[in-house]
């Protein structure tokens, strides 16, 4: 009975994004509504989750390796550290490969969240690491290697060919109108690093060729039909390319960048830097008088470390969602370079990532600071 029901209410939201007399079209919202949002759930701080013992988003979400016991343990973990709200990667593939099924595990994921007092971003696409996802079994990690099991959605087969891309619409409207009203859920991220190209050895050459054309033209459907939707949460798309002393001058922006921050609510960036540069891309990202989110940062070994920027973002309302947290099967602990510089053992200072998968950190003193910021 819960089945068909679930099964209704997917197939009654789809036809509702389809007509137009059911559905009031959203519009960019305004600087006031941002604001508004902005206040309503006060600084927020994160992480970037994926349970360790999922390799990407596709081992997350997957029947066969849902694991509910490590996302409680972990989800607690950084409760305790006073996080507020997590960023999430979804996959088209796993709404194709069972859209019910996948929505469930969704929803389980979100019980344990609110449980821990958890708000989280959903990432819904992604240009980043390897160009060709599959489902079923994945990988096991390199040893020693970042990110070795990472996957793009949708990845170089459907981006390659625009006559495929409305093939993510089902999925793209399918998985907002679930959650459109969910207080759960606080934003969405529609495209991770749109023209990211795979440049690690051996993926290189499964990459996609003239990808910004076709990255482009898909990002504007997303949009498009996101939009149809009409969620009640902001949509977002995070700037992470170029020159950011010109992220706050639209009309020195390339085309794509430009159409990022003007069809988002709320503004979000990436910067794996240090302080000087970090303070830079916020002063140009507060030209658009809009809350702003970094969802990336914590690169240890760049200066982007949790005492040199943490505090900044707080001081200047900036929610913040750094990468990684529990050391696990995505090896982010491991620098980029690890793809063309061997290692043979844990690098004395981490990349990414907070916690071992026994609890004990990286930092101890990065524990202290890390409650100092986000508890009292």
């Amino acid at each position: 009975m819960k089945n068909l029901f679930l099964i209704l209410t997917i197939i009654f939201s789809l036809i509702k994004c389809q007509n137009p007399t059911l559905l009031q079209t959203g519009e960019r919202w305004s600087e006031e509504r941002a604001w508004e949002w902005h206040d309503k759930n006060g600084w927020m701080a994160g992480t970037n989750f994926n349970p360790s013992s999922a390799i990407n988003q596709l081992e997350f979400f997957q029947k066969e390796t849902f694991d509910l016991e490590t996302i409680d343990q972990e989800l607690r973990w950084s409760a305790e550290l006073g996080m507020k709200m997590h960023r999430v990667y979804l996959h088209n593939l796993l709404w194709d490969q069972d859209s019910i099924g996948f929505l469930k595990r969704v929803n389980a994921y979100l019980k344990i969240s609110e449980m821990h007092q958890l708000k989280t971003m959903f990432v819904l696409l992604d240009d980043v690491w390897h160009p060709l996802p599959k489902l079923g079994k994945q990988p096991d990690p390199i040893p020693f290697v970042h990110n070795s099991g990472w996957v793009q959605a949708p990845g170089a087969e459907i981006l390659g060919d625009s006559l495929r891309h409305d093939e993510l619409k089902n999925y793209i409207k399918g998985v907002v109108s679930h959650f459109k009203d969910d207080q759960r859920v606080v934003a969405w991220d529609l495209y991770n690093e749109p023209d990211n190209v795979a440049s690690d050895p051996g993926r290189d050459v499964l990459e996609l060729k003239d990808k910004y054309i076709y990255t482009f033209a898909l990002l504007k459907k997303v949009v498009q039909w996101t939009r149809e939707v009409n969620p009640s949460q902001p949509l977002t798309v995070g700037l992470w390319k170029g020159d950011h002393t010109l992220w706050g001058t639209p009309k020195k922006l390339r085309p794509l960048e430009r159409f990022m921050v003007k069809n988002s609510d709320v503004i979000s960036f990436h910067s794996y830097d240090g302080p000087q540069i970090t303070k830079e891309k916020i002063n140009a990202l507060k030209n658009y008088n809009r809350p702003i989110l970094c969802t990336e940062y914590l690169a240890r070994t760049n200066g982007s470390t949790f005492k040199a920027i943490l505090p900044i973002f707080k001081k200047n309302g900036i929610h913040a969602i750094n990468w990684g947290f529990v050391a696990g099967k995505t090896n982010t602990i491991f620098p980029w370079s690890s793809w063309r510089t061997d290692f043979d053992s844990f690098p004395k200072i981490w990349h990414h990532d907070i916690y071992r998968k026994d609890k004990s950190p990286f930092s101890e003193s990065e524990i202290t600071l890390l409650k100092q910021e986000l508890i009292e």
